[in-house]
């Protein structure tokens, strides 16, 4: 098995990502670092500002993963401050914000950054376009996961789902198989 380290301090994503990867036959190893963060509106930036600070530490070859939820009537708020808004006001405050709106549309964003030893760095982007639910329903995933419905799901959200499910339809699986489709090809002609 190949095997790449993942530079994150969130064990959920850790095992999604873990999953998606597995079935390309790529190992991965977590790193619980946390990088800065920097204050932009842009997931990639984010990522690949993660992804070089990894690197730095010597774990190599690296990838990170950034991701946001971007609402349409809050005009692409909490975007890639998701993670301090779910810290501070939760899913709960976020349908608060929502009470009364008609319009509930919504989009998951991922950015996967990776890095090796040799500067190859490259990034994959994924995202999944659906509703913020009325209320929070399901107790599996993390984060947003019981207020987001996928619009090519069933109707369920992702906390509705199990693990394997949410990662047919998911912006982070979807980045994570870019990543490891890439990966083996490169593997392959040797350019790692």
């Amino acid at each position: 098995m190949k095997n790449i380290f993942f530079a994150t301090s969130n064990p959920n994503k850790f095992e999604e990502a873990r999953n998606v990867l597995s079935e390309y036959g790529i190992k991965i190893t977590r790193v619980n670092i946390k990088a800065t963060e920097i204050q932009t509106d842009n997931i990639e930036d984010v990522a690949v500002v993660s992804v070089i600070q990894a690197s730095q530490m010597g774990f190599l070859p690296v990838f990170v993963e950034d991701a946001g939820l971007f609402i349409n009537a809050l005009n692409g708020f909490p975007g890639p401050f998701s993670s301090y808004v779910y810290r501070t006001i939760g899913a709960e405050g976020v349908l608060k914000l929502l009470e009364g709106e008609k319009n509930r549309l919504s989009k998951f964003k991922s950015s996967v950054a990776f890095y090796a030893s040799n500067g190859l760095k490259k990034i994959f982007s994924g995202e999944v376009t659906g509703k913020i639910s009325e209320e929070k329903r399901g107790t599996n995933g993390f984060g947003f996961d019981p207020i987001f419905v996928p619009i090519d799901g069933d109707g369920r959200t992702f906390a509705e789902m199990t693990m394997e499910e949410k990662n047919a339809l998911s912006h982070r699986a979807n980045a994570l198989k870019k990543l490891a489709k890439w990966y083996l090809k490169i593997s392959a002609q040797g350019a790692l």
